[in-house]
């Protein structure tokens, strides 16, 4: 008998070698190297060869094979898309689902990706063929949600197995257009000794099924479970595999859920969706703004409301600060839904350029909803919150901020500013402060917009 050949492969970067070593070389990372034992070619071969019959009759369903083509000449018409039946879902899909893609959900447990999954596959269901395939429930789990959910499971096929090869020979005889496999880290592949869940499992398993979704064009949904830093588990090559990598945040005990696109191939990056978790299911929010302006009655100091960019909208947020006198040698700074090291990085410009002093002071930070702001258009509304907070005076309930501090204490422009200022204006905001370069020459009508250029004009302005 042949001897089997391994690899070793990195868990954060996905780098492979060919023996252990204790660092990785690419990411630097200590311990994360995974053995994992390499199928023969004489395997692959007739492993992939099982459904080349079914995708050469699906026309363009398949992969076209050694067919060299100019640039120039490639169809430039839409790809054809087909809708979910959520709005939310679509526009982090970037439009609808691509026949032939590999979607990958992620979300800690309780977020809700089997039920808006099951919600999804039971609307599908009734216009086109559909598989459900469970590895980690029974059928009559998923069966008891359904029915406590209230939706027609009619038409849905279900499955519950575990075997990769199994789930394409049944796949191959229903061709179902919609597959779902919850979840890729209980699947296996006969070929690959370890047991499931392993790096090697997790890799082969997901490459399998993403070769059947793109030869024989079935929208291919992954469902796959997070680590406790929020990351996905498993190897790193499998976001390289897929063409969407979704993630569902949100809180068990919240009442809302955002849907955010982490990677997309037929789609804008970062696209976000919103949804509320209800008796009945998961329930899309279409206008997310609304939700995240449920401010108090009583006016406050440290909150303000600024306009982040989510994908192709925006979306108007609550930030709050609290600016308390230290007990401690060394001053807290805590950021909810921000980046940590920005928030110690504004407070020194605030210092520098701004003449206020922080240093014996605790700073706390919170983006109201759960939301988690990426971008760096809410700088000058977190610096302007913490003011508001460390002076005790309330700022105006219809005013909005947005705008990008750099380290010299200069307020940068950041892009879609027009856009930004009409999402204000439509939900009855009259105030805002930009920065001077997103100042539009025609201001909503009962808008008034400040453009400043420096930190202490926005002081002054305030």
């Amino acid at each position: 008998m042949a001897k089997q050949k391994t690899a070793y492969v990195c868990n954060e970067c996905g780098a492979d070698y060919t023996k252990w070593q204790g660092q990785c070389t690419a990411c630097m990372q200590w311990n994360t190297l995974t053995e994992i034992r390499l199928s023969s070619a004489k395997q692959t071969g007739s492993r992939g060869a099982r459904f080349d019959s079914y995708a050469g009759s699906t026309g363009s369903g398949g992969l076209p094979h050694n067919k060299v083509t100019d640039l120039a000449s490639v169809d430039l018409a839409e790809m054809p898309r087909f809708g979910s039946g959520s709005g939310e879902l679509d526009r982090v899909l970037g439009g609808g689902l691509v026949p032939g893609s590999a979607i990958l959900i992620g979300g800690h447990p309780g977020a809700g990706k089997s039920t808006l999954l099951l919600q999804t596959m039971c609307y599908l269901a009734q216009q086109m063929p559909a598989l459900y395939v469970t590895g980690e429930e029974s059928l009559q789990q998923v069966a008891l949600r359904a029915n406590r959910l209230g939706i027609s499971a009619q038409n849905l096929k279900m499955l519950s197995e575990t075997s990769v090869e199994e789930i394409c020979a049944v796949a191959e005889t229903l061709k179902p257009k919609v597959l779902v496999v919850d979840s890729i880290q209980v699947m296996h592949v006969a070929d690959v000794t370890s047991a499931p869940g392993s790096v090697s499992q997790v890799r082969e398993a997901a490459a399998y099924l993403t070769r059947f979704a793109k030869q024989t064009g079935t929208v291919l949904f992954l469902v796959g479970h997070v680590t406790k830093d929020g990351s996905l588990a498993g190897p790193k090559v499998l976001e390289h595999m897929i063409d969407c990598s979704l993630q569902l945040e949100g809180d068990s005990d919240g009442r809302f859920r955002t849907l955010r696109s982490h990677k997309n191939r037929f789609g804008a990056v970062n696209e976000l969706g919103v949804f509320a978790m209800l008796e009945n299911g998961l329930k899309e929010v279409k206008n997310p703004s609304s939700i995240f302006l449920n401010r108090g009655e009583q006016p406050s100091p440290g909150s303000l409301v600024m306009v982040v960019w989510e994908g192709t909208r925006p979306l108007l947020v609550e930030v709050q600060a609290l600016v308390d006198q230290t007990h401690m040698n060394n001053p807290r700074r805590v950021a909810v839904g921000l980046e940590h090291n920005r928030l110690a990085m504004l407070l020194a410009v605030l210092h520098r350029h701004g003449g206020l002093q922080t240093g014996d002071q605790d700073v706390f930070v919170n983006v109201v909803g759960g939301v988690k702001v990426l971008e760096t258009s809410a700088d000058l509304a977190l610096l302007l919150a913490v003011v508001s907070s460390f002076r005790d005076r309330v700022l105006p309930q219809d005013l909005i901020v947005f705008g990008e501090v750099g380290l010299s204490g200069e307020i940068r422009p950041v892009p879609n500013g027009q856009d930004r200022i009409r999402e204000a204006a439509k939900h009855g905001f009259t105030r805002a402060i930009v920065p001077k370069a997103n100042a539009p020459k025609t201001t909503p009508k009962g808008m008034k917009v400040i453009g400043v250029s420096r930190l202490s004009e926005a002081l002054d302005a305030i």
